[in-house]
């Protein structure tokens, strides 16, 4: 299987949920940009982003409430920008990222159910 480092976000057109068996390329794509959200301190991190003014943060801004050092924050922003679910906005020596909505989107409708995404169209 593919390191998450590595994998770049282009998840699959087929959920594994669908009924239909996922091509192996597309399981391991999948695997991949969800590895790299599988860590308590990169979900914090989605959170914290999302959640921020302007819905964007710099490392500086992250380190105090993860409560982890500038090297470890930024390893952790690095897998989650290598996955598509971040994108990285340098200005100056200060990098800002914010999150890709339609990778976080296609993530969650990829894992919903067909039936029950049926159901949340209709509302």
């Amino acid at each position: 299987m593919q390191d998450v480092a590595t994998v770049k976000t282009a998840t699959p057109a087929i959920s594994p949920l669908a009924g239909e068996p996922i091509e192996r390329a597309d399981a391991e794509r999948l695997a991949g940009v969800l590895k790299a959200i599988a860590d308590p301190a990169r979900l914090r991190l989605l959170s914290l982003i999302q959640s921020a003014p302007q819905a964007e943060a710099s490392v500086s801004d992250l380190t105090a409430p993860l409560g982890l050092s500038q090297p470890t924050v930024s390893h952790h922003l690095r897998i989650l920008t290598e996955a598509g679910l971040l994108e990285r906005d340098k200005r100056g020596v200060w990098a800002y990222y914010r999150l890709v909505p339609s990778a976080i989107a296609t993530i969650a409708d990829l894992l919903t159910p067909p039936r029950k995404r049926a159901m949340k169209k209709t509302r």
